[in-house]
């Protein structure tokens, strides 16, 4: 370090304070004020000295900041504390945007000297070094340099991370009122950084009933809706478009960039005809703004100018991964990069090196092993790439081969694992995209994956299209397919539980004969057995239903098979308790309840718990039935139907109570999730019948059918609440199930639909106007909504429908339904013990129908 041998300002010639620098840095300019400063740089401008689009101070942005509040809180705070902050993210994210702002925001504020150096057209490292120096020299100023910080902004340092690691690690320490804020797709990694990661948007969620508000509250759609107004001033967003604009947005991934692009495209198209050609995504979104970086004016050149900064191995690994549009695991990507060996022996750095270059993003969760997604863009470009290199037919088989090894235990074992269940359930998207690829061929792996994807459909209560892949795959592969009995297995499930009964037992008849035909006792034909048995079950076919049990039950014991040996006897055990056989069933369900909550599925053990219900009622334990069917209720049913026996239980066992406000409620809503009669057996029925009976008689008829009815209005999630408990009593009747707010916060925002001012709403409620400015601000807060209007929009979505809560008309009695065995079946009411506080119970319930 020596001091400057002059000390004269550079534009006037006045003496200045002698400045210190390094030897090896070039001469930096003096100035007296800021004034010659400036007129300095106006100089320079004029004769060319500079090129203004590179270094600059901050500027008032021409287009609106949308969303970011709380990241550029949180970045401001980042600036105080540290003295290099890079924010990194994906293509299109934002980042340059975000900082702009942030960089703005500090500069009306005057904590700082500012300027920015925008790095996307430099690649030369003397010119790189000489454009920081440049605006380094615009931001001393001679009188005050030691009392004021100074931040310098680097717009787009990731394809010249070595030059700009290098320059800051030696200006850094010379220079300790120095900041850096930096924008990179991958962080600088110095000594000293903090890496802010900018994520995506959040996109609306795509609920039909709920999508209009989900999209009011989504900074996505608001900055797709203020782009799109500045090309269509007319544009609105409403109940007949919200699904669209909802849809761009979320399959865009809530970028801005591509977001913007589409919402330009407004004033051509409609939203429903942009949502449909966004799988060509790369040839539509080709309209930036005019004078943007070239890598900005198109998504392909965003996308592309990220690729080409990728290693060779990195590039490969990408192409071969496009084709998973479900996300991944290091097993799948060492799978598909298998064509590639110095690929596969390095998927966890490569991984890694992707991560870091926001390629690849971690998805939530602590499951293990880690899961990655690409963004859906950036998958479609990857995907061009593979197919331009001729590499798609090969990562598609090798997709195909790893998908059927993960579904081999649905075909050789009696009962599909949890564990394989597990993994298909988090690839149930990529088997999707197998089986497109599989559709116009006759392989016969179609059929596996196509049950495997059944399988995860029927664990989890969820519609992924699995029935019509089964019906391509057996109408396109050989009538002697080794796979055909699984698929033929896993049509019959999903035929029953549509209700389609005939075509269900039709399914397992020629299951069941066509692994006969295969010979021996095999873990296949034994499921096959179980499921028949159980539909011959609720049939009330109770002989063949038996024989094909105890068929089930032998193969499970011949074979060691534990699961298969625990649900044919828990199946046993439900048809002893309909003939009154207490003792073999309970001596049944005390072997298998233990095995299959150790190593079943909650799709296997539902079941068998209702079963365990139902007895503890037979033998008059309502404490214990209570416990077996909410626990069956927790265990996520498969079937609506599943988790309508669950409800239905626990209703029974509140009668023993006399709850019969619950009683009804719970009789209500069960008949509201079921899909129709016919799947549970005649027993089941008539003591369904007895209950409901004996709850009628005991209540008034006008009271009685607006319990059925508040029941009948619950969805779903609701339902399970108050099924569990947690519908009202001491100190939790504040919040209705399932309802995000307080009863306090739904009063205001019902007044805010009235169009009333907050000073209103405190005169109405009598409490003070800063009580209510609190109440709208958690409002806003908890529903993630931005303003009034907001509110009384999502009110107005979740009003429901008028209906009287107390009908003059009286109670609907059912009739009582035929039976055979009428004289099996025993009282409810003789089995209630003496009444005890019933007043206080209907008082209760009475306030649990009020919130509900």
């Amino acid at each position: 370090m020596s001091l400057s041998s002059t000390a004269a300002c550079d534009t006037c010639g006045k003496p200045v304070r002698p400045q210190r620098q390094s030897g090896s840095s070039p001469p930096r300019a003096r100035y007296c004020s800021n004034a010659c400063r400036q007129r300095s740089y106006r100089m320079r401008q004029k004769s060319g000295g500079m090129e203004t689009a590179l270094v600059e101070t901050p500027l008032t942005q021409l287009s609106s900041f949308i969303g970011r509040t709380h990241e550029l809180i949180e970045l401001t705070r980042l600036l105080r504390e540290v003295r290099l902050l890079t924010l990194t993210g994906p293509a299109g994210v934002g980042k340059s945007r975000l900082a702009l702002e942030l960089a703005g925001q500090e500069a009306r504020s005057r904590r700082y000297e500012m300027a920015v150096v925008r790095l996307g057209r430099l690649a030369e490292p003397e010119e790189i070094r000489q454009r920081i120096l440049a605006a380094l020299d615009e931001l001393t100023d001679g009188t005050n340099e030691a009392e004021k910080d100074r931040l310098l902004l680097l717009d787009g340092c990731e394809h010249v991370l070595e030059i700009c690691g290098a320059l800051l690690t030696d200006l850094l320490p010379r220079q300790p009122r120095l900041r850096i804020l930096a924008t990179s797709r991958e962080p600088l990694r110095l000594p000293g950084e903090s890496v802010f990661p900018v994520a995506e948007l959040a996109p609306p969620d795509l609920d039909p009933a709920t999508v209009l508000a989900a999209c009011l509250s989504s900074d996505a759609v608001a900055l797709f809706l203020d782009r799109a107004r500045a090309v269509a001033p007319g544009f609105q967003l409403t109940e007949a478009n919200a699904a669209d604009v909802g849809e761009i947005c979320a399959r865009l991934d809530g970028l801005p960039l591509p977001i913007e692009m589409a919402a330009q495209l407004m004033r051509v198209f409609p939203p429903a005809e942009v949502r449909a050609q966004l799988d060509d995504r790369l040839a539509l979104l080709t309209n930036g703004w005019r004078l943007a970086d070239d890598r900005h004016r198109s998504l392909r050149a965003s996308l592309g100018w990220g690729y080409d900064l990728l290693s060779t191995g990195e590039r490969a690994l990408l192409r071969r991964l496009s084709v998973l549009p479900g996300g991944f695991g290091p097993d799948a990507a060492g799978a598909l990069a298998a064509d590639v060996p110095e690929v596969a022996s390095a998927i966890p750095e490569i991984l890694i090196g992707l991560e870091a270059k926001s390629v690849i993003t971690p998805l939530p969760g602590a499951d293990c092993p880690t899961r990655f997604r690409l963004l859906e863009s950036m998958r479609c470009f990857g995907h061009e790439m593979l197919v331009a290199q001729g590499e798609d037919s090969g990562a598609y088989e090798r997709l195909t081969a790893w998908l059927t090894t993960a579904s081999l235990p649905l075909y050789t074992e009696a009962v599909a694992p949890a564990g394989a269940l597990a993994v298909l359930e988090k690839e149930q998207a990529n088997l999707t995209q197998a089986l497109l690829v599989l559709r116009s061929g006759t392989d016969e792996r179609q059929l596996l994956l196509a049950a495997a994807l059944a399988a995860v459909e029927l664990a989890n209560g969820q519609h992924l299209g699995a029935a019509g892949h089964l019906v391509h795959a057996l109408e396109r592969t050989a009538a002697d397919s080794g796979y055909r009995g699984i698929a033929l297995e896993a049509a019959a499930l999903l035929a029953r539980r549509e209700g389609a009964d005939a075509e269900a037992a039709r399914l397992t008849d020629e299951a069941v004969a066509l692994e006969r035909g295969c010979g021996g006792s095999t873990a296949r034909l034994g499921r096959l057995l179980l499921l028949r048995g159980r539909q011959r079950q609720q049939a009330d076919e109770r002989e063949s239903a038996r024989a094909d049990l105890a068929g089930a039950l032998d193969i499970g014991l011949r074979l060691d098979d534990g699961l298969l040996v625990a649900l044919s006897s828990g199946a046993i055990a439900r048809q002893q308790v309909e003939n009154g056989e207490l003792g073999e069933a309970e001596q049944a369900i005390r072997r298998a309840l233990p095995a299959l909550r150790r190593r079943s599925t909650p799709f296997h053990l539902h079941p068998v718990l209702v079963t365990a219900g139902a007895l503890a009622l037979e033998k008059d334990d309502p404490t214990k039935a209570e416990a077996c069917f909410a626990e069956a209720l927790r265990a996520r049913p498969a079937h609506r139907d599943d988790t309508a026996a669950a409800i239905e239980g626990l209703a029974m066992a509140a009668v023993r109570a006399r709850r019969f406000d619950r009683v009804l409620h719970l009789l209500g809503t069960a008949e509201r999730i079921r899909c129709g009669p016919g799947r549970d057996t005649e027993w089941w029925r008539g003591q369904l019948h007895e209950v409901r009976e004996a709850a009628l008689r005991t209540m008034p008829s006008a009271r009685a059918e607006a319990c059925l009815d508040a029941g009948r209005r619950l969805a779903a999630p609701q339902a399970v609440s108050l099924a569990l408990g947690d519908d009202g009593g001491p100190g939790r009747h504040h919040k209705r199930p399932g309802h995000p707010l307080s009863r306090r916060e739904r009063d205001v925002a019902e007044l805010v639909v009235e169009g009333l001012t907050n000073r209103q709403i405190a005169a109405r409620m009598h409490v003070s106007v800063r009580t209510v400015e609190t109440h709208i601000r958690h409002i806003r807060a908890t529903l993630g909504l931005r303003s009034r209007a907001h509110i009384a929009a999502w009110v107005a979505q979740r009003q429901p429908e008028p209906s009287a809560v107390l009908p003059p008309s009286t109670a609907r009695r059912t009739s009582p339904p035929s039976t055979e065995r009428g004289a099996h079946a025993t009282s409810v009411e003789r089995r209630i013990p003496p009444p005890h506080s019933v007043l206080h119970a209907g008082r209760g319930s009475s306030r649990q129908l009020e919130d509900t």
